[in-house]
């Protein structure tokens, strides 16, 4: 009776030139990944590609356009996404869920341990000193990434950058990310380039220890647990384009329409995310610890992967058939636009709070500068750097 580690490696690599690979090897690459791989979504992405496509050959180069293909279409984190199609590719629903795993716990451990310290902490001068530098260095990070993206995705279409624009001064006006404009713009663009037409839980915590459902605003309550699950899930469900992308839908439900936090606390939110390796949306994980407390983190994190790993999952083996489908195509690049648009009108809204005088200003100018023209320097390092030069300023200024 075949293993599963059998089933993986037999024929395959004589059939189409792959390497053998194991589960094992698979899961313990993402694992890897997860814990080292810094840079956000298109770095991953671009891991991806060159370790497992070119130097180890254990993806074919199709699989991995088509599975970045699917990524782009489907709503949610793109580098998830392509991870647990690539797992899919290899070793089926069990390989797409264990690699989903494994490539985001790491970070989601990180992030469990920096939340504790924050709302234990969270008041101190050091910290507070430490995310008045990184939050400034987080804004060029985030206008670089809408940047990069209008240059990977816009190109001379001039359908796309009107999409674009229009996404950016909704999401700029409005403070948040309007799904109806994602879907409005994906339909224009199918419309104008095809003329065609689109197709077509329970919790059982009363007996949990009051510390692990405990945020910033004290114990809470199941009816707000249940919230936090379901409107993670709808973020994850209806944000497409990379992790970045989630930035302006998050802001407009978690400090503009429930106010679980503040902008200040949102911003460092992000900040965290852009500390950590792994997925950028695992910053869900960190605003759930400070509304509700590790479970709170665990049901943010659990909602909004859970339907990008649906979106993978079960249309996986239908979608070779209709990737190259210029329908299909056109309505993602309307989509992808507005999801960059919402990127640069997200990085507007926040500027705005994160560049309040002349040192965070040329801090944000700095890190834009030094992630353009360094370009061996990693983005964590910067954002480290943009901590300490905090501390130092609320230090000299005694705030």
């Amino acid at each position: 009776m075949a293993s599963p580690t059998v089933e993986l490696t037999i024929d395959r690599p004589a059939a189409d030139g792959l390497a053998p690979c194991t589960l094992s090897e698979l899961l313990a690459y993402f694992l890897r990944l997860g814990t080292t791989g810094f840079g956000g979504p298109i770095a991953l992405v671009g891991y991806m590609q060159r370790d497992l496509v070119e130097k180890r050959r254990w993806i074919s180069r199709q699989d991995y356009v088509e599975g970045l293909a699917l990524a782009q279409l489907a709503p949610g984190p793109l580098a998830a996404q392509l991870a647990i199609y690539l797992g899919w590719v290899r070793g089926g629903v069990t390989g797409a869920t264990l690699v989903g795993v494994a490539f985001v716990l790491p970070s989601f451990v990180m992030v469990l341990a920096i939340s504790a310290l924050y709302l234990r902490y969270g008041g101190l001068a050091w910290m507070q000193g430490a995310f008045y530098g990184i939050g400034a260095a987080v804004i060029a990070i985030i206008a670089r990434s809408a940047y990069k993206l209008v240059r990977m995705t816009l190109a001379r279409d001039r359908l796309l950058w009107v999409l674009f624009a229009v996404s950016a001064l909704v999401t700029a006006s409005t403070e948040s990310e309007l799904v109806w404009v994602f879907l409005l713009c994906g339909v224009a663009a199918l419309t104008v380039k095809t003329m065609g037409r689109l197709p077509r839980p329970r919790t059982a915590l009363g007996l949990a220890p009051l510390w692990l459902v405990t945020g910033l605003h004290g114990v809470a309550p199941p009816g707000l647990l249940l919230r936090v699950f379901t409107y993670f899930a709808e973020a994850g469900a209806f944000v497409f384009g990379s992790g970045l992308a989630i930035v302006p839908f998050l802001y407009g439900g978690v400090v503009g329409d429930f106010h679980w936090l503040t902008e200040r606390q949102f911003l460092d939110a992000v900040a965290v995310a852009m500390i950590t390796p792994g997925p950028v949306v695992i910053t869900v994980g960190f605003i759930g610890y400070l509304v509700a407390g590790p479970v709170g983190a665990t049901l943010a994190a659990l909602g909004v992967f859970l339907p990008c790993y649906l979106f993978v999952v079960i249309p996986a083996a239908y979608f070779r058939r209709s990737v190259n489908d210029p329908r299909v195509k056109a309505f993602v690049d309307g989509v992808t636009a507005a999801a960059t648009g919402a990127i640069a009108g997200a990085a507007f809204v926040l500027g705005r709070r994160s560049l309040i005088d002349i040192p965070t200003v040329a801090i944000g100018l700095a890190t834009l500068l030094i992630l353009t023209y360094v370009r061996k320097v990693p983005e964590p390092l910067v954002i480290l750097a943009a901590g300490l030069i905090g501390l130092v300023l609320k230090g000299v200024v005694g705030q």
